[in-house]
């Protein structure tokens, strides 16, 4: 596939929200930027709409504004991209980069997938539901992101750490964003 005009700047896709965070790192020389790691959030957990997920990554969440974030407190962690339940798309770190999405993981044969990985956060619950402006706008970055590095594989966080994430569960509808992308099988969990 062919990239599109002036889509992508230094790894930022012009078509996102940007608001970068501190919470990333290099790439290890010779990454083969080949997975897409789908999850799930939402703070507090259920509650959309608000700008804490943005503020967790970015290190602005007020440890103190809700009593589930006693349990986060001092987490520092990012995503390359969140989308929003409406559809609406940010991104946090250069693609480019190595965003902390995944923590410890195990995908392909390989460690570490933050080190060759596209983290993508969709506003919502752990096994719940998504909307249908999520998965467009999963479809429209998927594609981006495919146009732009050598994407193989696609999995959620459920599969990279199993046993210890189960995001983004089994609400979310893998043979759709397959039949969206039109890639083959063998690219999914």
């Amino acid at each position: 596939m062919q990239a599109e005009p002036n889509e992508w700047d230094d790894g930022w896709l012009r078509q996102a929200i940007h608001l970068p965070s501190p919470n990333f790192g290099p790439r290890p020389p010779q990454a083969c930027i080949d997975l897409i790691v789908v999850h799930s959030i939402s703070l507090p957990p259920g509650q959309y709409g608000g700008q804490a997920v943005q503020e967790l990554f970015t290190n602005c969440l007020d440890w103190d504004a809700h009593p589930y974030y006693q349990q986060i407190r001092g987490l520092e962690v990012s995503s390359h991209f969140y989308i929003r339940r409406d559809g609406e798309l940010w991104q946090f770190v250069s693609c480019d980069d190595r965003a902390w999405h995944a923590g410890r993981s195990h995908y392909r044969g390989r460690d570490n997938c933050n080190d060759d990985s596209i983290g993508i956060e969709l506003e919502g619950l752990e096994g719940g539901r998504f909307e249908p402006a999520q998965y467009q706008a999963l479809a429209a970055l998927g594609q981006a992101l495919i146009r732009r590095y050598p994407i193989a594989h696609i999995a959620g966080h459920e599969h990279v750490a199993p046993g210890r994430k189960q995001d983004p569960g089994p609400g979310f509808d893998w043979s759709q964003l397959q039949s969206l992308l039109h890639l083959p099988p063998q690219c999914f969990p």
